[in-house]
């Protein structure tokens, strides 16, 4: 009986920590948490004086919601009205953002502004181009704000470089998203202008044709028929024996190369009328091929800060410090316990014996 009130004693004891005995917990061992405190908190600040500061530049833009130049600007007969100075949604931010992200605009920057140095990476490491990029994507990022803006932000150790940085991000944007779609707008600019050279070459050599008929003497068959065989009706009446023959040999040359004056003439007509639609494709192609309008409307440029964004050493000085606090204090509730549980048992034994 006493060995179970011994042990029910000492299930109390150890579940009986309420907030009542956390103050008291804290009071009695408040030496040792102010000192590992106080520790915490000077080394946590030393450490955050080690610590480079950095300064943060951003700016905030638009993309737009045009990409083709003919479509926005000369096509008459494109469905849908398109404004180029309308904002783009959120598809073109995201095309925005994953421009932003591509290698092209990181190794532009990396060369622009040495970054290799700059970022004090020896140029003999190993692993070289791994901590470059690592230390490029910890500060520059990019993101999408809640009004379906870009932010492009910048941290460095020199103010105005991360201003210049974040700044030439921007203009290269308009210059990566160009140069890709003029890769394509390039070839599709090829294709057209093909079909209408050959277009053009084909109709030069139909009227070439023609005009040896017309000098041949067929200039409009229809015409010429009906005038001729009216001609000739007279003649037969009047008996005119050469201008029956005069006639006959016209007639003669209209029947061998009417039909052929006909077929070109009509398909002449045809092919000038594709040539019109195709000069207008064609147009617009070159338009789209050697012509350029900014991908994005810059809201805000980045500029030189005068404070330093990081770190925030209050703040890591405060945490330090709450960590270790309460590091201390599960440290310390675990050691009590187990030592009033070690005596408990050492009593519970002495009990028994």
């Amino acid at each position: 009986m006493i060995r179970y009130q011994v042990m029910a004693e000492q299930d109390s004891r150890l579940v009986s920590f309420n907030t009542t005995n956390f103050f008291f917990f804290l009071y009695k061992w408040r030496k040792p948490l102010i000192i590992i405190c106080l520790a915490a908190a000077i080394v946590s600040a030393g450490i955050s004086l080690l610590i480079t500061p950095k300064y943060k530049s951003a700016v905030i833009l638009f993309p737009t919601s045009t990409n083709s130049i003919s479509k926005a600007l000369l096509a008459d007969n494109y469905g849908g009205k398109v404004d180029i100075l309308e904002f783009g949604e959120e598809a073109q931010t995201e095309q925005l953002l994953q421009i932003l992200s591509s290698n092209e605009i990181r190794s532009r920057v990396i060369k622009k502004f040495n970054l290799m140095q700059h970022y004090e990476i020896e140029s003999d490491s190993k692993y070289k181009m791994t901590r470059l990029f690592e230390e490029y994507n910890s500060n520059i990022t990019y993101k999408r704000t809640e009004y379906m803006a870009v932010e492009i932000t910048v941290l460095d150790k020199d103010p105005q470089i991360a201003a210049d940085i974040a700044n030439y991000i921007s203009d290269q944007l308009d210059s990566v998203k160009n140069k890709m779609q003029k890769e394509r707008a390039f070839k599709a600019f090829q294709i057209v202008e093909t079909e209408y050279k050959k277009l053009q070459n084909e109709i030069r050599a139909m009227e070439d044709s023609l005009t040896v008929l017309r000098k041949m003497g067929v200039n409009d068959y229809e015409t010429q028929a009906e005038a001729y065989n009216v001609q000739l009706a007279i003649a037969l009446s009047k008996n005119n024996k050469e201008a029956v023959r005069a006639i006959e040999e016209r007639l003669k040359l209209l029947g061998d190369y009417g039909s052929a004056y006909v077929s070109l003439r009509d398909e002449l007509e045809l092919e000038k009328k594709q040539l019109s639609a195709i000069k207008a494709k064609y147009e617009e192609a070159k338009v789209d091929a050697n012509q350029d309008l900014p991908a994005k409307f810059v809201v805000d440029k980045a500029y030189k800060a005068e404070r330093k964004s990081y770190p925030v050493r209050w703040l890591i000085v405060v945490l330090s410090t709450v960590s270790a606090f309460l590091l201390s204090v599960m440290t310390l509730i675990i050691i009590e316990n187990f030592s009033k549980k070690k005596f408990l048992t050492n009593k519970t034994e002495n009990i028994q014996s």
